[in-house]
């Protein structure tokens, strides 16, 4: 009973009194719904950006000193981190192991839901020390109800080994908050639908850790004004990309920007050193 009056007192659990009647609504009337409560989702971020910014300079400052970021979860949060993840490489050109994804269930998880591998802590320790995580290394614990024990038995874990910890989640006063090194806890309020965190929380997560990642690279240099200067162009929408970013930053024409993305090996970076350098 403990556990289910826990549960029922989170904000994420919570009934939303303007969604209250949404199976009654007109399709555009319910859509009206579910965008308004988006909308209240960047406005939770607000509060928190102190924090953001205090988790990205304590990663750039561990991947600078030759360290990694992981983010462990389970369910829609786990998803979560294993996305941003993996959008690490194409973005910023960076190694995949740089920055990593655990989520409970494995790989499987990802498209089928496992969500039953959430409740053993000692579970996410194994999978965090299978991954070689080590001290020097950092470990962003994802979870909105901040109670799921996957995620608390990982943070312990890192905690004990002496690493920077994260707390993301989207109730105050969380188990994982109190945990963490670093709390942030944006709260977007009560789900349009009750019963699942992927819609707000799901959001409000994922524009967290979009800042992690894209504010630790910014700070780290991958970012030249605001151009994606690290970007890998593998394919033909990627080149045109890189092109117009060498453009950009140097003021010279297409056609020479694709000659020298060429000549600089399709480094963009190098290419628009290159023009710099000479002019």
């Amino acid at each position: 009973m403990g556990t289910l009056d826990e549960l029922s007192g989170l904000v994420t659990e919570q009934s939303n009194e303007a969604s209250r009647h949404i199976d009654k609504m007109s399709t555009v009337e319910m859509l009206r719904v579910i965008n308004d409560e988006d909308r209240r989702v960047a406005e939770s971020i607000m509060p928190e950006l102190g924090a953001i910014a205090r988790a990205v300079d304590g990663i750039v400052k561990a991947l600078n000193a030759g360290g990694r970021l992981f983010y462990i979860g389970a369910g829609t949060s786990g998803r979560l981190g294993v996305l941003d993840a993996s959008e690490c490489p194409p973005t910023f050109h960076v190694p995949p192991e740089l920055v990593q994804g655990i989520i409970a269930g494995g790989e499987a998880a990802l498209s089928r839901a496992t969500e039953a591998s959430e409740d053993d802590p000692t579970t996410g320790v194994r999978d965090l020390l299978a991954r070689g995580f080590r001290l020097g290394d950092v470990l962003c614990g994802i979870a909105a109800s901040g109670r799921t024990p996957y995620v608390l038995g990982a943070i312990e874990e890192a905690n004990r080994l002496g690493c920077l910890t994260i707390g993301v989640s989207c109730t105050p006063g969380s188990k994982l908050a109190l945990a963490a090194g670093i709390a942030i806890t944006p709260v977007p309020g009560p789900e349009v639908i009750a019963g699942s965190t992927r819609m707000k929380a799901g959001t409000a997560t994922k524009l967290v850790l979009n800042m992690l990642t894209t504010g630790t690279f910014i700070r780290m240099g991958y970012v030249y004004g605001n151009l994606m200067v690290n970007v890998e162009p593998k394919n033909e929408k990627l080149r045109d990309r890189a092109r117009r970013i060498i453009c950009e930053a140097t003021g010279i024409g297409y056609d020479d920007a694709a000659e020298l993305l060429v000549r600089a090996g399709n480094s963009v970076r190098k290419a628009i050193e290159m023009v710099k350098l000479n002019g």
